[in-house]
């Protein structure tokens, strides 16, 4: 049994799916039953857990051979670094009473770094508390991701000016399509002889090439037909912005603190450590799929 945490996300339906495809049999845990209804027509289990109640976490976890944890950032949270390791602390709490005999944490580049990371350093605490489960461990440590631009496009797309958190506009950082990492996720949970059994696995995954702010505005002006031109937010505009978009102050210092340490050039694969693999998917597409759906809101 292959159980799924977070399952109706972008990457990982996308992991739940390809194992349904490869034939294995998948619980799906989700914390709505809403949420369930297209993974149940795949031949998922569904399990409802919640992140915060050990309990419900413990009895998804029951009988599995491997086990996808993913342990999201609260998004409507006055306080989501705090929510964030309380959610941790309970998952890896019932995961060390039950280990099962493979476990994938979905991590973040940088994870490695122990300071002065805002949301990243919260996946550096995920990782120094899973690592005492007595499980093979891998940690998919994944860039950025291209859906993240989606958060911006409308506005972009009225305005004709796609603000930027990243600086400078030219400067290329790693990117990578969440459709990617589930897939790579499901092949790293079915192998059966995970780099010589070396624990904890470490993977870091990025796109098949890595992009600047200008990549960015150039393709979504492409796609929609419209003038689209990059915009260097200053500094001083960084949280202002944040908080107008309904996060909290604290929210907003946790993505202040990752883009200026990204901007310092130290988000990165960590040198010399674990395997890179390359997603396939382009920029264009993720846009792609994404624009549809900004243009019927903002309609």
């Amino acid at each position: 049994m292959f159980v799924i945490f977070g399952a109706s996300g972008n990457a990982g339906s996308v992991t739940a799916a390809r194992l349904r495809e490869a034939g294995c049999a998948v619980r799906a845990v989700v914390r709505h039953e809403h949420q369930g209804e297209q993974l149940a027509k795949l031949g998922c289990e569904i399990a409802l857990a919640d992140l915060n109640d050990r309990a419900s976490v413990a009895s998804a976890i029951e009988g599995a051979d491997a086990i996808q944890i993913l342990c999201p950032v609260p998004r409507a949270d006055p306080q989501p670094a705090e929510s964030m390791r309380r959610m941790i602390a309970t998952a890896a709490s019932a995961l060390r009473a039950n280990p099962p005999p493979r476990l994938l944490a979905l991590s973040d580049y940088g994870a490695e770094l122990d300071r002065g990371t805002g949301i990243t350093l919260l996946f550096h605490y995920l990782e120094t508390q899973l690592k005492p489960v007595e499980s093979h461990l891998t940690f998919l440590r994944a860039a950025e991701h291209m859906q993240n631009w989606g958060r911006v496009m409308a506005g972009a797309l009225k305005a004709g000016v796609l603000p930027s958190l990243h600086h400078p506009l030219a400067k290329r950082f790693p990117s990578v399509a969440a459709q990617d990492v589930g897939r790579l996720a499901a092949d790293l949970l079915l192998d059966h002889d995970p780099a010589g059994e070396v624990t904890p696995r470490i993977v870091s995954i990025e796109g098949p090439q890595r992009i600047s702010a200008l990549d960015v505005a150039r393709t979504l002006g492409e796609l929609s037909g419209r003038q689209v031109v990059a915009h260097e937010l200053p500094r001083d505009a960084w949280t202002p912005m944040l908080l107008r978009a309904g996060l909290s102050a604290e929210h907003a210092q946790l993505i202040t603190d990752l883009y200026e340490t990204h901007n310092n050039g130290r988000i990165d694969v960590e040198a010399g450590v674990g395997e890179r693999r390359f997603g396939t998917t382009a920029l264009a597409e993720v846009l792609a799929a994404l624009l549809p759906r900004v243009e019927a809101a903002a309609s």
